[in-house]
């Protein structure tokens, strides 16, 4: 979808400024966070692919004023209350009000280095052949869904080039909504600057991205 989470390639958003050295956290309520979003996550509920979509429909505005974890914090609201673990009244006041959902498992202190050792494999079989091929010239669609998707906007109706086939995996697209993992080839396409950014780009730059193969198109 178009949304604040997706300003590549915006004018006007000021520059890119990493900070040196940055730590991991900048406040020891990030921590928590990062803590509670695992914990919700490994109720078996919803997949990370509908998480991200939960972030990317934070209001414009509060998406925008929100740090990194504010951001977090803010989508894992909305999905516990979205599958019945909380309702809004409870999260804001911060007490149990009712009976919810159940979870599927609960995420202990002792199974937390093995869980996040094991990670989440989203690579899947697929009965068909990589449609492009290393070195083919592809053409990116040109789309804007109201629902999620991993095609970068700045990346849209772009021509480049097949750089890799990375294998075949789940479909974020459809696994968000809930409409099964339906996997697919995965590509890594190359594109000049020019491609990307226009007039004025660094010729010496070139863009990459992962792209699911019903993205692409032929030239």
């Amino acid at each position: 979808m178009n949304g604040p989470h997706d300003l590549g390639g915006q004018m006007g958003f000021g520059p890119v400024a990493p900070e040196k050295d940055e730590p991991y956290f900048h406040a020891e309520w990030e921590k928590r966070a990062l803590g509670i979003t695992l914990s919700c996550g490994a109720f078996g509920a919803w997949t990370i692919d509908e998480s991200r979509h939960a972030r990317e429909n934070i209001p414009p505005a509060d998406y925008l004023a929100a740090s990194y974890y504010e951001i977090w914090i803010r989508g894992v609201e909305t999905l516990l209350a979205r599958h019945g673990f909380a309702t809004r009244e409870e999260l804001l006041s911060g007490h149990r009000l009712q009976e919810g959902t159940a979870p599927k498992r609960v995420l202990k202190a002792e199974m937390v280095p093995a869980v996040l050792a094991r990670g989440g494999p989203c690579d899947r079989p697929v009965e068909t052949a990589p449609r492009f091929a290393v070195g083919e010239t592809v053409r990116t669609r040109n789309f804007n869904p109201a629902t999620h998707t991993r095609l970068p906007r700045y990346a849209r109706a772009k021509t480049g080039v097949v750089e890799a086939v990375q294998g075949s995996f789940v479909f974020p697209d459809d696994n968000a909504h809930g409409k099964g993992e339906n996997p697919q080839w995965l590509y890594t396409v190359v594109f000049d600057g020019g491609e990307i950014w226009g007039e004025g780009a660094d010729p010496s730059l070139t863009v990459s991205i992962d792209a699911w193969e019903s993205y692409l198109e032929r030239v």
